[in-house]
């Protein structure tokens, strides 16, 4: 798939990092001069990155909006998400616009626009609501009618089998990718390729459900 992210924060970058690594072709849109400078950088090469406005049609037209399969907008800004997936919606003819919304209170103006849209505070509610445990592996949410989870693994204390190794070199099972580690003070990080993980780390996956027995194994030898 060919994907344009309007933004380059932590979000996007990580979207970005995470969607090439699955095969995907990606195009970001970002205004300030420095972020497109790290982005540049820390990206794979064969991403491209644009300095701009993702609400001006000419650098979504830049960018290649018109052959995106979809348009992403993770903004902090809930009306340049807005105006950016609208824009990709209507003069590009974007068939699927996905939106970050930071006030879950405006969920239902994207909805209703055709934008599907996602608030991190409601997933986090989803989460806690649907909070379940089976066996040591702790299933925070279900997506795609039960083929998809977000769980959480705790490393062991002692004999780690995973610790002081880069990510990278994990042999993780198909359709599974480390989202986050929580540390012992409580900090949580972002996942990328270099993370070392430590024991006690508690560790955020995203899933197939069948994947999860597997992913518990390569994670803590048991």
């Amino acid at each position: 798939m060919y994907i344009v992210v309007n933004g380059g924060g932590k979000v996007a970058s990580y979207l970005a990092r995470t969607l090439l690594e699955s095969g995907n072709d990606v195009a970001l849109i970002e205004k300030r001069a420095d972020v497109v400078e790290k982005l540049v950088q820390e990206l794979p090469d064969r991403a491209l990155v644009i300095q701009g406005d993702g609400c001006d049609v000419s650098f979504q037209d830049d960018a290649g909006v018109s052959r995106a399969d979809v348009f992403v907008a993770v903004t902090g800004d809930d009306d340049d998400n807005l105006v950016a997936c609208q824009l990709a919606k209507v003069a590009f003819g974007v068939p699927r616009a996905v939106s970050r919304v930071n006030n879950p209170k405006n969920e239902h103006i994207f909805n209703a626009l055709g934008i599907e849209a996602i608030s991190s505070t409601t997933i986090i509610s989803r989460m806690i609501e649907e909070e379940a445990t089976v066996g040591d592996i702790r299933t925070l949410a279900t997506l795609r009618k039960g083929n998809m989870a977000i769980v959480e693994i705790e490393l062991p204390e002692d004999r780690c089998v995973v610790c002081n190794r880069p990510v990278s070199e994990l042999a993780l099972p198909p359709n599974c990718v480390l989202v986050a580690v929580v540390r012992g003070n409580d900090d949580a990080e972002t996942v990328h390729g270099g993370t070392l993980l430590g024991p006690g780390d508690t560790v955020i996956a995203f899933t197939s459900v069948e994947s999860e027995r597997v992913l518990k194994k390569v994670l803590t030898g048991i």
